[in-house]
């Protein structure tokens, strides 16, 4: 007999609620990407940061950045990048690197963090990667000459800070 003051565990839910909220938040990058490519840019002083897996399967970039970024990367979308086309499941952008310029693909499902330092707003994500082996890079080009850490690309940390 089960005592009614003492807390039970929740049942386990064959709904996936989990998968489904993190669906709709990416729905909210997704939203935001196609406003701007919309709009031809960036409002104001947004910018954004994203984050996502270089090996998740439809991700599709040149192979020194993959080869500089086995695991995960992240993109600044700021001044400098052209044809920004977000299609349902997935954004594609030019961005350079050391003044070279490279086509991305990146799936929303790729995506583990989104920051707009301009508003404080960021968004986390599980990513799940599929069993199996991760995809070759699409472009066999060598690195550029002299290839260091790009302007587009940057280290971040998507905790937020407690006051």
């Amino acid at each position: 007999m089960s005592d009614p003051d003492e807390p039970s565990d929740p049942p386990d839910s064959l709904i996936p609620y989990d998968e489904i909220v993190q669906d709709c938040l990416r729905g909210v990058i997704r939203r935001v990407l196609a406003d701007v490519a919309a709009a031809g840019g960036l409002p104001g002083g947004h910018h954004f940061y994203i984050n996502f897996k270089t090996r998740y399967p439809g991700v599709e970039m040149p192979a020194y950045l993959v080869e500089r970024y086995p695991d995960d990367m992240t993109i600044v979308i700021q001044h400098r990048f052209w044809d920004l086309k977000a299609e349902e499941t997935h954004f594609e952008i030019g961005l350079t690197f050391n003044q070279v310029p490279a086509r991305l693909k990146i799936p929303y499902a790729a995506i583990t963090g989104f920051l707009d330092r301009a508003v404080n707003f960021a968004l986390q994500f599980a990513v799940t990667m599929p069993d199996g082996p991760s995809p070759a890079p699409e472009d066999p080009a060598p690195a550029p000459e002299g290839e260091t850490a790009g302007s587009n690309v940057v280290s971040l940390d998507f905790t937020r800070r407690k006051s």
